[in-house]
């Protein structure tokens, strides 16, 4: 999964010329003395799993700590050698994502020996509320941020779709393989989730299309993303000619569509199966597009 942290959005939409959109709610605004900080819960609901993710970024730190709401330190990070002189600025860190149900509930063998974490059992692990980010620079300088966690998780993007340049898709109910609409509900009146996916305010959708090649194959460098405004009430968005022109004929995709919420928590949904440019059709094609 790849979450792009910034402002200001190019959309290029069915119907719709190209524009400029400003989200404030996506970990742009100042943190403390950080020029940006985030935690936030990260969804595949098409693989089933859940992980945790934060980012910080201020000016010429050579540690970082982050601690939870109760003030408990759960992670640090120190620069040594040549990175201490240098310094360093940016810092993005994702959890390990196991899967968010239990896999002997499910059909398929492969997954009989995953790790899993319910997302009952995520919910219990961290705690929702106000981390702490603590920063030094090369002379002892403090930097100090704070940011929320929540669990308002958008639900899932379905019906995701390519035909001939346009990406379509439409707003979900649940978190696919984590939780169906059912079982979401009932957390919702446990008083686990504040409430449920599918009332969730979408505040950006983010759609990425990635060439399905090998690995070391430079096409599978050459990725389409874009992010757009939720409110903007568009599920399409127009491929740019210049970059399908760039790939060869029938170059096998992927494509992943993602909710992001107001906290920032995100919810993603992939196909494959897609061919771009489409002549005597992509190897192992099953999906007809």
């Amino acid at each position: 999964m790849r979450i792009h942290f910034g402002s200001v959005v190019p959309m290029t939409c069915a119907g719709a010329a190209a524009a400029a959109i400003s989200i404030g709610a996506l970990a742009t605004e100042p943190c403390g003395d950080f020029g940006e900080c985030k935690v936030l819960v990260e969804i595949n609901a098409t693989d089933g799993d859940i992980g945790f993710h934060f980012l910080s970024d201020g000016d010429e730190l050579r540690f970082t700590r982050l601690s939870d709401p109760d003030g408990r330190k759960i992670f640090t990070s120190r620069a040594f050698r040549e990175l201490e002189e240098q310094t360093f600025t940016e810092m993005f860190v994702e959890s390990a994502e196991p899967l968010c149900f239990d896999p002997l509930d499910d059909d398929d063998p492969d997954n009989d020996e995953e790790d899993f974490r319910t997302l009952e059992e995520f919910i219990e692990l961290w705690s929702a509320g106000t981390y702490t980010f603590i920063g030094r620079g090369p002379h002892g300088e403090r930097a100090g941020g704070e940011t929320v966690l929540g669990f308002d998780l958008p639900a899932a993007p379905q019906e995701l779709a390519y035909s001939s340049g346009m990406i379509m898709w439409s707003p979900g109910t649940d978190l696919g393989e984590c939780a169906d609409a059912g079982r979401l509900q009932g957390l919702v009146d446990m008083g686990k989730l504040p409430q449920h996916p599918e009332d969730v305010t979408v505040a950006a959708w983010e759609v990425v299309l990635e060439p399905d090649v090998e690995d070391g194959d430079p096409i599978g460098d050459q990725v389409f993303s874009i992010r757009i405004a939720g409110d903007a009430g568009l599920f399409a968005v127009t491929v740019p000619a210049e970059y399908l022109a760039s790939l060869p004929d029938d170059t096998p995709a992927k494509l992943e569509i993602g909710a992001i919420g107001e906290e920032d928590n995100a919810t993603f949904t992939e196909i494959d199966g897609i061919c771009l440019n489409e002549t005597e059709g992509c190897e192992d094609d099953d999906d007809e597009e």
